[in-house]
């Protein structure tokens, strides 16, 4: 069995009250009923009132973790956040719910619209198919979709519900009202504005940060909602802003992560997990089926065969050939982004049938593997030049080992190989060759634990990959400035492996008629902890 009962001397994870940081506590000994915990970090012990856990389910080595923690309400709901359904590309469905919005508000159909989208945001529409549209691509589409068939209240499924009629509509739509588009640089990575107007009346919804965040709403001179002054208030110099309004992802590490998934009370995740199981399955099945986009993932059966490797890494390519070629399937999305999503589930999920593991085996395999891709995007964003692929087929390769036995070494080994192979991998915007994309990353993350089963991995020094030093964090961003000196020091956290980004795509950007300029193009170095 997996999981054996051990007598206590567990590990705990909770923020220790000694240091300024997320450190790791030793749980020492209980005397007199109360719990001493030594903090590994400076030394110092501290008694707590909480009732000391007699026996673990936790893997031998393994953090037992304390369900009323800081850390274990986090990471449940850092889940509830990310793992939501979402219709087609995400990046034109969030100009879609504006525009949804903005017509709301608006009280009828515009005569004139005005779309302002930062240049990632124009990188990842410009190519890919809204979904209900009868194949549109592009900003204007994604706007008429929302305008004329959207629903604001189904947020990313906004236009789930769209009718033939309003398929028609929209073309006309098209056709008869003057849309602009523009890019635009208020210092915000993921930023969208539309503005709607009819004769005198006007409009405007801004999104930003991420993809459901509305921080402005405005009637003509009326502003009934205002969250932009601290949205901008959490842009700290050249790194990218915290996302206000979601739960802090400093507290992800890899060492809970593992915790979290391998202990936790099963029913707290399952829910979000049975319909990410679902869903994604479901897309991908008809990936297989259909004639899409470049049929990455048929062509991967075809040619290379059916053992469960390539089928883990077909289906996942599948899932995402539907996907960017307009697929009307909803998919449980990960750090906003369906592929991601896709990439992290499906592959899991098809080496969890192969071995026969049980459902709550897979829903914690599953839970690690989801919240590891969530904690390497943590620190690049949302929207990046960096492919998200690559740390969604890295985290599958996590969960494959997971199912398989693997403990916290050995899932740390294989995250680390994983990524010093694919390291390389831009992101050029959402279109058919995501799904190539794809099928290399988890590849990756399928050689990576088996590169550690033989005894083999990437050392400190070959390229990305190092150990790195303990390094409190001095502020939530990538890179921090010293006040004094002005210095760049890399904040690097109980590190795995540290791995070079860049957060604006300035050489994607310039072939872009729309993006003439762009705000930053910044190269920074974190590490995962």
């Amino acid at each position: 069995m997996r999981y054996g009962m051990q007598k206590a001397a567990v590990y705990m994870s909770n923020q220790c009250i000694k240091c300024s940081g997320l450190e790791r506590r030793q749980n020492a000994v209980a005397k007199g009923g109360e719990n001493v915990y030594t903090c590994t970090i400076t030394n110092q012990q501290t008694r707590y009132n909480t009732p000391l856990r007699t026996l673990c389910r936790a893997t031998k080595g393994v953090t037992c973790m304390d369900k009323q923690s800081r850390t274990y309400q986090a990471y449940v709901q850092i889940l509830k956040e990310e793992l939501i359904p979402a219709m087609g590309c995400t990046e034109p469905i969030a100009i879609a719910y504006a525009a949804a919005k903005a017509r709301d508000v608006l009280g009828g159909m515009p005569d004139k619209v005005e779309i302002g989208v930062s240049s990632n945001i124009i990188k990842n529409v410009k190519s890919v198919i809204v979904p209900n549209t009868d194949g549109m691509k592009g900003i204007e589409a994604a706007a008429a979709a929302g305008i004329v068939g959207g629903q604001a209240d189904k947020a990313l499924e906004v236009i789930s519900a769209v009718t033939t009629d309003q398929k028609a509509a929209m073309r006309t739509f098209l056709t008869q009202v003057p849309v602009t588009v523009k890019a635009i640089d208020n210092g915000f990575i993921f930023d969208i504005i539309v503005t709607l107007r009819h004769g005198d009346d006007s409009a405007v919804v801004r999104i930003c940060q991420y993809h459901t965040n509305i921080v402005l709403i405005q009637r003509n001179s009326e502003v009934l909602l205002d969250h932009t002054a601290q949205e901008t208030k959490q842009l700290c110099g050249d790194a990218a802003p915290a996302e206000s309004g979601l739960t802090d992802r400093a507290l992800l590490n890899i060492a809970d992560i593992f915790a979290f998934a391998d202990t936790c009370e099963i029913n707290d995740i399952r829910p979000l997990l049975e319909t990410q199981i679902r869903y994604n399955t479901r897309i991908s099945e008809e990936g297989l089926r259909g004639d899409y986009g470049a049929n990455i993932g048929s062509t991967m059966l075809k040619f290379y065969g059916e053992d469960v490797r390539n089928r883990a890494i077909a289906k996942a390519a599948a899932g995402s050939d539907a996907r960017m070629s307009g697929c009307e399937l909803p998919v449980v999305i990960n750090s906003g982004s369906g592929n991601q999503g896709i990439t992290v589930s499906v592959p899991v999920i098809e080496y969890a049938r192969e071995l026969g593991a049980s459902d709550e085996t897979l829903c914690r395999a599953l839970a690690l593997s989801n919240l590891i891709a969530i904690h390497e995007k943590a620190g690049i964003g949302r929207l990046s030049a960096y492919c998200g692929a690559v740390s969604a087929g890295c985290a599958a390769g996590c969960g494959i080992a997971y199912l398989q036995g693997a403990d916290l070494k050995a899932v740390s080994h294989t995250l680390v190989n994983a990524l010093a192979i694919v390291s390389g991998i831009i992101c050029d915007g959402a279109k058919a060759s995501c799904a190539a994309k794809i099928a290399s990353s988890v590849e990756a993350g399928i050689l990576g634990y088996h590169m550690y089963k033989n005894g083999q991995q990437f050392r400190s020094g070959d390229g990305i990959v190092t150990k790195g030093v303990q390094h409190p964090m001095k502020c939530g961003t990538p890179l921090c400035a010293d006040e004094k000196t002005g210095s760049r020091t890399l904040p690097v956290r109980d590190p795995i492996v540290p791995f070079l980004f860049c957060d604006d795509a300035m050489f994607i950007a310039r072939t872009l008629k729309n993006a003439s300029t762009i705000s930053r193009n910044r190269a920074c170095i974190t590490g995962l902890r």
